[in-house]
């Protein structure tokens, strides 16, 4: 591993911070200096981060898993005496098991934090920050079996969390900070349908029905171009009462057919 800046290579993990970024794809830094390693090493790394405190043989089945495990643990061996010839390091080893040092940040772990204090009930210190942890997937790009379960896993965490956090203001009375926050889930997966039942109700907390009924329609649309599906009652039980006028008024009747409100009204340009 080497310095991509002039900075000079003289100081070990303990001299600056030193943090190892998984989300958006591999990055090791120290301090201000981005750490270039090479790929097969960032395997080791970025799995010992997702997998503190694994077993030797643990981590050698999930890196080489066609491999048999006497030559699975051979690589493993090779691959860590790499690693700790290097002044930038960010292992270390005791008995069987290996880990990241003790001061190297990892920003999946910022996700993990956040989600389980939302989980208990306690507002994020910092709401933007909160917003903005886990928007990026893990390790982009990657392939092997144990970053799609790692990234899939923390997708969800994502997702339930800005849920949460989007239910906590709601009930608040913070509309506009609940709005955001199941906005951003929106946009982290736009057919999922909790965040636009979110949508849904905050526009009618705050007496919008207009987008209310918006929202239902742009999610209603977007589920029958995309899945062929209509949405759950849940979500129709929303508006129940808001659009019985609406769909009334578009029944035929006996005389001439009246419309009270057209529904492309509802519907964006």
């Amino acid at each position: 591993m080497t310095a991509d800046s002039s900075t000079p290579t003289t100081g070990r993990c303990r001299d600056a911070e030193v943090r190892l970024h998984l989300l958006g794809g591999f990055r090791l830094t120290h301090g201000d200096t981005t750490v270039a390693v090479p790929r097969g090493l960032q395997r080791i790394i970025a799995l010992i981060g997702l997998r503190p405190g694994a077993t030797r043989t643990h981590l050698a089945g999930l890196l080489w898993p066609e491999t048999p495990e006497d030559r699975a643990l051979s690589s493993l061996r090779t691959a860590l005496w790499r690693l700790r010839q290097d002044p930038y390091c960010p292992l270390t080893t005791a008995a069987d098991t290996v880990r990241l040092d003790p001061l190297v940040r990892v920003d999946v772990d910022q996700l993990v934090d956040t989600a389980a204090r939302v989980r208990a009930g306690q507002a994020p210190a910092d709401a933007a920050q909160a917003l903005a942890a886990g928007r990026h997937d893990l390790l982009p790009g990657w392939y092997d079996d144990w970053v799609l379960a790692d990234r899939e896993r923390l997708r969800q965490l994502r997702l339930h969390m800005l849920e949460q956090v989007a239910g906590h203001h709601l009930a608040a009375g913070r509309h506009g900070e609940a709005l955001e926050a199941a906005l951003e889930a929106l946009a982290a997966e736009p057919l999922r349908e909790t965040p636009h039942r979110l949508v849904v109700r905050i526009h009618l907390a705050e007496g919008n029905a207009f987008e209310a009924v918006h929202a239902f329609y742009v999610y209603r649309d977007l589920l029958l171009r995309e899945l062929r599906l209509e949405p759950s009652p849940a979500m129709n039980a929303l508006l129940a009462e808001v659009l019985e006028p609406i769909r009334r008024a578009s029944r035929p009747t006996n005389g001439p057919r009246r419309h009270l409100v057209d529904r492309a009204t509802f519907q964006s340009g």
